[in-house]
């Protein structure tokens, strides 16, 4: 899994939704969610952000770090 994908699942918990509310208060669709949490690689950025915004947070560009 990604990063995103493990901080977007971990959020989520934390704040106690389902990925069906998750969808539904981002405004994305239940397939999306369950894709993003999943790390697939391909996913349009804005309804990344959509998702984030929940959280406050947001996706910007930043250095590769080497792990």
């Amino acid at each position: 899994m990604t990063k995103l994908a493990i901080y977007v699942k971990e959020m989520r918990k934390q704040f106690g939704l389902t990925q069906i509310d998750l969808s539904q208060k981002s405004g994305v669709g239940l397939r999306f969610v369950r894709e993003l949490e999943q790390g697939k690689e391909t996913l349009r950025l804005d309804k990344v952000n959509q998702v984030l915004a929940l959280f406050g947070a947001e996706m910007i560009p930043g250095k590769i770090s080497k792990q």
